[in-house]
This record gives structure tokens, C-alpha cells and sequence, in this order.
């Protein structure tokens, strides 16, 4: 076991219940494809932390960190596929493609692949988890046992927080039906997401 499991437990949790692009992404997807989307998307992103955890332990994660061209090469292939991600909601609304859940459901049937691929990517190309995972994991590591162990244990209670509070979300949106058969409710969700997945890929490519 890890060292301060208290302290990593409060730390993680509020992390992931701090909103941000993982949250933009679940809320976007449920919007498009109900709670199947929404966990889906969730599963992925999760299935991510493990990817941070392994580089973290075996010192990838310090590359990051400490070279700015290597940062800026991921941060900018991050930022690129967040704004696509945008840019393609905010078309699909554009065109008219979006109308109420009910409609939607009814008539498609959800991608899963898409849905893991668009939670993993996400994830996965975020450098600031990357580095988050490089700086947070080690203040509990017990020098004593396994680094990787260690890090794929406390990914794993990550996971399982995570887990729960995005697929509870998903679930809250899918409850709200009379939103959700709300043509016009649901193209203004699908603006907002898209605005804010847009904002969060530039923020990302702004900031030092």
C-alpha cells in the first residue's frame, strides 16, 4: 500500500470533482447519445489514467515536465483534437444535425468505439494530467515497494471515483427527459459544450 491514503483520497476526489474538460466531454456526449454515451465516454477517459500512471512511474512523465519542446508538442496535439472536438459539435448544430434526445436514440445507435476513443484521447493527450500524475503520484509513493504498483493502485481508485461521478452526471442528464426532448434545449447544450471544449483547447495552447 501507498503512503497517506487519507490525504490521497481527499486530494483525488476533489480533483475529479473539480469541473473541467473531462466533465465538458461526458456532459457533451450524454447530450448526444443518453447514459450509454455518457459512460461510454467516461470508461474511456478512466481507461486514460492508467496510460499517466504507467509513464509516471517509469519517468516519462519528467520529460514532460522538464523539456518545454516536447511539453508544447503534446500540449499542442492535445489542444488541436479538444477544439476539433468543438469545432465539431458546434457544426453539427450548425447543420441542423442536432434535435431532442428521444429523437436521437430512437433512431441511432451509439458508437462505442467512438465514444471510448473520444474519453481516451482526450485524456490521454491532456500533458497537464501528465504532469499532474508526475508531480502528485510521488508524495505518496513508499520507496520500500513497487513505483508501479503503487501508481496503477491509486489510477485505480482514481478510475473508481471517476467513474462514479461521471457517470452519475451522464445518469442526471438522462433523468432530465423533459429537457431532453427539448430540440432547443438540447442545441444549446450542444453550443455550450462546444464553446467550452473549444476554450479549454485554447486555453491549453496559451498557457505556459
Amino acid at each position: 500500500m501507498f503512503n497517506n491514503f487519507e490525504a490521497f483520497l481527499l486530494a483525488i476526489t476533489i480533483l475529479t470533482l473539480t469541473p473541467g474538460l473531462d466533465t465538458a466531454l461526458v456532459v457533451r456526449n450524454s447530450s448526444r447519445g443518453g447514459f450509454a454515451d455518457g459512460a461510454t465516454t467516461s470508461l474511456g477517459i478512466c481507461l486514460g489514467l492508467f496510460v499517466h500512471a504507467t509513464f509516471s512511474a517509469v519517468g516519462i512523465s519528467a520529460i514532460l515536465a522538464q523539456s518545454a519542446e516536447l511539453f508544447n508538442l503534446v500540449k499542442m496535439v492535445g489542444a488541436a483534437y479538444l477544439i476539433w472536438l468543438g469545432i465539431t459539435t458546434l457544426r453539427s448544430v450548425w447543420k441542423g444535425e442536432v434535435g431532442s434526445l428521444a429523437t436521437e436514440c430512437a433512431h441511432k445507435r451509439i458508437d462505442v468505439k467512438r465514444s471510448l476513443r473520444e474519453g481516451f484521447l482526450s485524456n490521454v493527450l491532456n500533458p497537464k494530467t501528465a504532469v499532474f500524475y508526475l508531480a502528485f503520484l510521488p508524495q505518496f509513493i513508499n520507496p520500500e515497494g513497487s513505483a508501479f504498483v503503487q501508481s496503477c493502485l491509486m489510477a485505480s481508485i482514481h478510475f473508481v471515483i471517476a467513474m462514479i461521478w461521471q457517470c452519475g452526471l451522464a445518469g442526471l442528464l438522462n433523468s432530465a427527459k423533459s429537457l431532453l426532448k427539448s430540440a432547443t434545449f438540447m442545441k444549446r447544450m450542444e453550443m455550450t459544450t462546444g464553446a467550452v471544449l473549444v476554450g479549454l483547447g485554447i486555453k491549453l495552447m496559451v498557457e505556459e
